[in-house]
């Protein structure tokens, strides 16, 4: 297995562990889908994979991590993200394609070095958990926000970050990671949602809420 994983690589393994291949098995079709290629190129890389010893796979079933390597990627991703809003000030909604294209060309020691300016931050700019430089990285009990209860608080926790339209509405609406937003009221006819954030009433439909997660908290 080469230490150092090739770009397409390091995208193969980042997929499989953001579609849960760290617990269990991903489909090829969903790995297809979240990389935006042909399901017969999938399994030819995946099969790869498996002989390099980066994955088990399964004809019929799917790939599973066997390495931390994906974790590690994930850092760098996170850590670049991270970097280019707090230092360099990018938008929120800017910074998830710009790391895709920096991620491959940073080394394990500018990584560290990055790192360290932060102060070894613990979640990137869409408050998802950076893993550590051991490739631990936190568990939560999260949900989406359309699953809480009408008069719950809700502390939000993290954003999906593959929309940028989606991210800057969120941040026009103050619905960020790290607010304390109340659900007033669902309306399943209209399927609206309305959210008390801050000293403002929000209007959302489900599908605006999507992708948005976070945890109950008490009044």
């Amino acid at each position: 297995m080469s230490d150092q994983p090739t770009p397409a690589v390091q995208d193969y393994l980042k997929a499989i562990h953001s579609l849960g291949g760290a617990d269990g098995t991903v489909s090829p079709v969903d790995i297809a889908e979240r990389l935006r290629v042909r399901a017969p190129s999938v399994t030819g890389m995946l099969k790869r994979l498996a002989e390099s010893g980066w994955i088990t796979y399964e004809s019929g079933r799917g790939a599973r991590l066997t390495v931390a390597e994906a974790r590690r990627v994930i850092r760098r991703h996170r850590l670049v993200e991270l970097f280019l809003t707090r230092v360099l000030g990018l938008d929120w909604s800017e910074v998830d394609a710009e790391a895709e294209a920096l991620e491959h060309a940073i080394s394990p020691r500018l990584e560290q070095a990055i790192a360290a300016h932060l102060g070894e931050p613990m979640e990137d700019p869409h408050g998802h958990p950076i893993p550590t430089r051991e490739g631990e990285l936190t568990r939560r009990q999260l949900q989406p926000l359309a699953l809480f209860a009408e008069g719950q608080r809700v502390l939000i926790r993290e954003a999906q970050d593959d929309n940028p339209q989606r991210l800057r509405r969120w941040q026009e609406l103050g619905l960020t990671p790290g607010t304390v937003i109340r659900i007033l009221s669902y309306q399943p006819l209209d399927n609206l949602f309305q959210l008390q954030v801050g000293n403002k009433v929000v209007a959302l439909a489900r599908e605006g809420l999507a992708g948005l997660s976070g945890e109950a908290v008490a009044d």
